[in-house]
């Protein structure tokens, strides 16, 4: 299957997934320790209102989905950092919103033909150069910012009150964050799509997470794993001719689950034993 690669469509996915999988494993990583996963879906379907805006007013798609995402992240960290209490009802309805916007805003495009398949699956063998080059960006935006604030990220993300009271920056944290997310999930629709969006930023870190010592480590290996999962769901997609993005995220999600058979497995002995 190896000659699969000497497309230049499938150089340009393989190139695409593994720079990817960077972004998300930085960012997925301090998502899951931080317990952020529903906001995360949040900023990821309220895309769909920024892709929806784009088509209808004629503007170019990545750049309006991004401002309206980290717009709409920005308004989502507001929220949960003064009503926190109510923070999964305010982020559930703007979910939604989004939705319903982009979907509404397409309808309302004259001689709208664009596929929406490919935004809400994902596309990753179409992806350009030009794409390549804003995954790239995004990958030197989050290493950057990871590096200048990974010490301020790993107090906040096991002890919020006590980071605050060592002078911590936990109001900026709490909003760059999100907005970190909502650039890393943009950068994703490309390769996945909306609905599946969510699998590749937390499948990996997850795994990651029960096998590092550090949070640095943790990313360390999240990404890797989610270049094992693309490379795999690439090589897969291409032998059974399957849709690539699916099963990118079918090989992350039998993984995971097998990892959960064996635990559960492991835990059952062990009660039997004692």
């Amino acid at each position: 299957m190896i000659e699969a690669f000497q497309y230049e469509f499938m150089q340009n996915a393989l190139a695409a997934g593994i720079l990817a999988c960077v972004a998300c494993g930085i960012i997925g990583s301090l998502v899951v320790v931080n317990r952020l996963v529903f906001l995360a879906g949040g900023i990821a379907h309220c895309a769909y209102g920024g892709i929806g805006l784009a088509f209808y007013a004629g503007l170019p798609v990545l750049p309006t989905t991004l401002g309206f995402s980290v717009i709409a992240s920005t308004i989502m960290a507001g929220v949960t950092h003064r009503q926190e209490e109510r923070s999964d009802t305010v982020i559930g309805a703007m979910w939604a919103a989004g939705m319903a916007l982009g979907v509404i805003l397409l309808d309302l495009t004259p001689g709208y033909n664009v596929d929406l398949m490919s935004y809400l699956f994902g596309s990753i063998l179409t992806v350009s150069h030009e794409d390549l080059l804003f995954i790239a960006l995004v990958d030197v935006l989050a290493i950057i910012l990871t590096w200048i604030f990974y010490r301020d990220f790993l107090s906040v993300s096991f002890d919020r009150e006590f980071s605050r009271s060592k002078g911590v920056p936990v109001d900026l944290l709490h909003y760059l964050l999100p907005a970190l997310t909502a650039l890393t999930v943009v950068m994703i629709i490309r390769m996945v799509g909306l609905i599946l969006v969510i699998a590749l930023l937390t499948i990996p870190p997850y795994l990651a997470e029960r096998r590092s010592r550090s949070l640095i480590g943790m990313m360390v290996l999240s990404s890797l794993l989610g270049m094992f999962f693309c490379v795999s769901g690439l090589l897969l997609s291409y032998a059974f001719n399957l849709t690539s993005g699916a099963s990118i995220i079918a090989i992350g999600a039998v993984c995971f689950f097998v990892d959960r058979g064996i635990d559960v497995l492991k835990n059952t002995r062990l009660h039997f034993r004692s």
